[in-house]
């Protein structure tokens, strides 16, 4: 039950993350807005303001890990002991250690988020592409080592959510150079995504198939087939995103017309009568065409 609620809920929690930062983007690329520095509704103010400023995804993640940091420890009889008494002592609950050590990575990571959006004078934005980079390769270690006690449809599974996390972690790397790139930024968020759907899948496939049977490890059919899921969850997140934007162009084309959706604002034009420097700069224009007829004159005559 433990292993199954540790594939889950993370994965749930890394999904509806997903989810949110896919409409954050959507509402970025539909306003022209950053992705760093989002602009609040122009009528939030005074409390409201500060509201809007509050950095929900940094708390969402300190309570999810806290909640599964106690829920891990407390699945344990006996307690989350590190070694045995015998002689040599030996380690115990490996793979227990290693989901205590991702949660605590991601309260980390929230306490992180909140302190740069919330307590510190001034956004480091810096530090928390950083702080993120690091724990998802602290995460891609842990599960590389996870996996190696694993076989089968198991080995197959934890594969191809290796395979996400690292592709993850190259385009984590390459925002740390470009933060506020919005192709980077999409995929991020599909690979969140993909990261949250099957590791919720793996769960099931894992712990509760839906057949009521275990899939067979020798049997070449069910790894095929957990190939054939990766791809469905592929397609199915790529639609959510697409679903996503569609859906919040839709509903702010119809629902908000006062607001511009064409870009950014640009400067008011004021009609004036030509200057001296106008003049002057037609004059110039105008000598270097002839000179420039002159010239292909001579080349071609």
């Amino acid at each position: 039950m433990g292993t199954f609620i540790g594939h889950v809920y993370p994965g749930l929690f890394l999904f509806l993350y997903g989810l949110y930062q896919a409409v954050v983007i959507s509402k970025a690329i539909i306003f022209s807005d950053s992705l760093l520095y989002p602009s609040s509704p122009p009528r939030n103010k005074g409390r409201c303001a500060r509201l809007w400023k509050i950095s929900y995804g940094g708390l969402l993640k300190m309570a999810t890990g806290s909640l599964l940091t106690v829920y891990e420890v407390s699945c344990i009889k006996g307690g989350l002991t590190l070694m045995n008494r015998e002689l040599p002592p030996r380690f115990m609950y490996p793979k227990e250690w290693q989901h205590l050590t991702m949660f605590i990575l991601l309260t980390l990571n929230g306490c992180v988020d909140f302190m740069s959006k919330n307590v510190l004078p001034q956004r480091c934005v810096g530090l928390e592409k950083g702080t993120l980079v690091l724990i998802i390769y602290e995460l891609l270690l842990l599960m590389v080592s996870h996996a190696k006690d694993s076989e089968g449809v198991e080995l197959h599974v934890h594969s191809l959510l290796i395979l996400v996390v690292f592709l993850l972690l190259l385009v984590l790397t390459a925002e740390l150079w470009a933060p506020n790139m919005c192709h980077l930024q999409l995929m991020e968020t599909f690979l969140m995504l993909m990261m949250g759907s099957w590791l919720m899948q793996a769960g099931f496939i894992l712990y509760r198939p839906v057949s009521g049977y275990p899939w067979q490890d020798d049997d070449i059919s069910d790894i095929m087939f957990v190939t054939t899921f990766f791809c469905w969850h592929v397609m199915i997140d790529a639609s959510f995103l697409l679903g996503i934007y569609g859906f919040s162009s839709f509903w702010y084309h119809c629902y908000n017309p006062s607001l511009k959706l064409t870009g950014p604002k640009e400067a008011p034009y004021y009609a004036s009568t030509p200057g001296p420097l106008y003049k002057l700069l037609q004059e110039v224009e105008q000598s270097e065409k002839e000179d420039q007829a002159l010239l292909l004159a001579k080349c071609f005559p």
